[in-house]
């Protein structure tokens, strides 16, 4: 997810670091040539590099934390919908496949057996994901 939060902001990173690049390489030029006299201006260079760095982390961040709130309402999306299909199963099963449900949950089996439950003789079991108004393809 990472990758993909930051690579549309490429364009501003090669900048960004094409000019961190130029001010080291200036600094140490500058620090090369002087002879201590101008403190000052270097402590100013450090500092515009330190705020270059820190402006670049925090739209990296800003960008990730966009990925992760879109990604936070798709799954809270998807759990309401999970919830609605399993209230609308609960309420078409018949007390029989509940308290056989129930059964396999208290003794750690599996409700998604390979083997579809039984279904009580003088009932029909009719499921909304086998429900079709024409033919199946």
């Amino acid at each position: 997810m990472r990758e993909k939060g930051l690579a549309g902001a490429g364009g501003t990173q090669g900048r960004d670091a094409m000019a961190l690049k130029l001010l080291f390489w200036e600094l140490e030029k500058h620090l090369k040539s002087s002879s201590g006299a101008s403190v000052v201006a270097i402590d100013n260079k450090i500092e515009q590099a330190m705020d270059l760095v820190k402006s670049h982390l925090m739209y990296a961040v800003r960008e990730e934390v966009e990925v992760l709130k879109e990604q936070i309402k798709e799954l809270i999306e998807r759990n309401t919908q999970l919830e609605q299909e399993n209230n609308l199963l609960k309420n078409l099963a018949s007390p029989e496949q509940m308290a056989q449900f129930q059964a396999q949950t208290e003794t750690g089996g599996s409700p998604n057996g390979t083997a579809p439950p039984p279904v009580p003789a003088g009932t029909s079991q009719v499921l909304p994901s086998t429900q079709s108004s024409g033919t199946s393809a």
